[in-house]
């Protein structure tokens, strides 16, 4: 499991780290049942506090993507992929929001915001 953790951006390293296992059980990289390298080994290989990545995997067990364990480890949840697209859905139509709200905040009218929405879906 490759993980990358980003210091220049604003995003926590905990939810860098929930963003990216995501991404790779999507990806099926990981897959059912496979298993998380432990929070110790995993904090020493990224260099940070345990506690951090702690965090990280109690919020993916939260929301379903991980299972752990007590002695054994966290493994990968059987991930609904209907369920998994739906909550990607909701991501992407909230980050849309946000784009949309900056773009009225800095006086971009709607039409001229379709257009420019049009133009990079053409890309």
């Amino acid at each position: 499991m490759k993980i990358i953790i980003n210091n220049s951006i604003m995003v926590p390293i905990y939810e860098q780290i929930i963003d990216q296992i995501k991404k790779q059980i999507r990806d099926g990289e990981l897959k059912e049942n496979d298993i998380l390298p432990s929070v110790r080994v995993l904090s020493k290989e990224l260099k940070i506090s345990a506690l951090t990545v702690k965090k990280a995997y109690d919020n993916l067990e939260a929301e379903g993507y991980t299972v752990t364990v007590h002695g054994k480890g966290t493994y990968v949840a059987a991930v609904n992929p209907a369920l998994l697209l739906e909550e990607q859905k909701k991501e992407l139509e909230a980050d849309l929001e946000q784009a949309i709200m900056k773009g009225r905040r800095c006086g971009i009218s709607d039409e001229e915001i379709r257009t420019l929405f049009e133009l990079i879906m053409e890309e």
